[in-house]
């Protein structure tokens, strides 16, 4: 293991190396993760026209994966080693699944799993990915959450009170504690919305989730229309930036190896709604700094923790559904849009970073926020498709 801090030997004990400090980390870690991102997944399984027992089976799904992806990485590579679900990924399904059926979605994420696991056995992960350039990827991702941030305002013209509360909560948190703010954004929004009398308490069941089962079904063109650009979002906008986040902090994990374990783990909880779990970037950071454990050889008891936390809310799936079932559509679609905010900004920075590729990343981004729909496939991967043939085609002639 490269991580460790000097040439000693180090005798690994979880019990002696696990403290306070690591299972703080790992708490918030996984509260950040769920606050930040659980009420776009919801909109991601209602848009699938998935039933309140799927929903919770989605949940169910996501949260035991990362708790045993997390959990067994972690103990494992003795790292920090944070899954999670695929953010941007749900997004897209956000806006992509309206009108699939929900077995043909099923085979969508098997066929994204697919492809993730082959990059991993195969050691194609680093290889393929530079084939996307960073201004596609971004361009790609960008488009893709701009309707979230559109609807937090468009929300307000019907009910303007909750929406800029919770807006003027995350400003104010952004200033103050930037690493808190989403959470906080919950937090004010939920007393908001009890105070303003918008929740209906009384439809929280606490009771344990149950998978549902949903036999996939595989059609071409949501394969290519919806797996092929859950595959890329995924692969580009997550792990990615996760593995390169892990190798800035000094750790150095087998990247490959972690594509195959994440992409194995999906195809196995694909048919119960996980569809897609990667490594983690934003919340993965809580528990790989200092402030997780002096020692960084005995930070990896943080991503232990949070594996043990991820599994707690998985087993209570149901209770997180009936939680967002109760929540009024202005907190679920505000939240959404402002968890995304910062994503949104970095893609469109990173799109528009680099002057020779911005002909071909404003293609991208257009034609992916237009939601057009061609020959059945979406525009995700209409975007990506003629974002690539611009480049091509604009990208000056390097000299000889």
């Amino acid at each position: 293991m490269s991580t460790s801090e000097n040439s000693q030997p180090y005798r690994f004990s979880l019990w002696r190396d696990t403290s306070f400090s690591t299972v703080t980390a790992g708490l918030v870690a996984v509260v950040i993760s769920y606050t930040s991102s659980a009420a776009i997944v919801f909109q991601a399984a209602e848009a699938a026209g998935a039933t309140a027992a799927q929903i919770s089976s989605w949940l169910w799904a996501l949260g035991i994966g990362m708790g045993l992806t997390t959990l067994g990485l972690s103990l494992y590579y003795r790292m920090p080693l944070l899954t999670a679900w695929s953010t941007p990924g749900a997004a897209f399904l956000v806006t992509s699944l309206p009108g699939v059926p929900m077995n043909e979605a099923i085979g969508a994420f098997l066929f994204s799993a697919l492809l993730i696991t082959l990059c991993g056995v195969t050691g194609l992960f680093e290889r393929l990915m530079r084939h996307i350039p960073n201004a596609i990827a971004q361009a790609l991702l960008a488009g893709i959450l701009l309707r979230f941030g559109l609807e937090l305002f468009g929300v307000m013209q019907s009910q303007w009170m909750l929406p800029m509360i919770m807006l003027v909560a995350w400003v104010i948190g952004r200033r103050f504690w930037p690493a808190l703010a989403v959470p906080g954004v919950l937090l004010v929004g939920l007393v908001a919305a009890v105070m303003l009398g918008q929740v209906d308490a009384g439809s929280i069941p606490l009771t344990p989730a149950a998978p549902a089962f949903t036999a996939p079904a595989f059609a071409p063109t949501t394969l290519i229309g919806v797996g092929i650009p859950l595959f890329i979002i995924t692969m580009a906008t997550q792990n990615l930036p996760g593995v390169a986040v892990l190798r800035a902090a000094g750790y150095q994990p087998n990247g490959s190896a972690l594509m195959g374990w994440t992409g194995a783990a999906t195809m196995a909880l694909a048919p119960l709604g996980g569809f897609a779990l990667n490594m983690a970037a934003i919340s993965a950071a809580v528990c790989i700094g200092p402030d997780a454990h002096a020692d960084m050889r005995r930070r990896y008891a943080a991503g232990a923790a949070a594996g043990a936390f991820y599994l707690v809310m998985g087993l209570f799936g149901a209770t997180v559904t009936g939680l967002f079932n109760a929540l009024p559509q202005a907190l679920i679609v505000a939240l959404a849009g402002i968890a995304l905010l910062g994503t949104l900004s970095g893609g469109l920075a990173g799109a528009f970073a680099n002057a020779a590729e911005r002909d071909a990343a404003i293609v991208t981004f257009l034609l992916t926020a237009s939601s057009v729909s061609l020959l059945g496939i979406g525009s995700a991967f209409w975007g990506l498709l003629l974002g690539l043939i611009t480049l091509k085609l604009t990208r000056p002639r390097e000299r000889a």
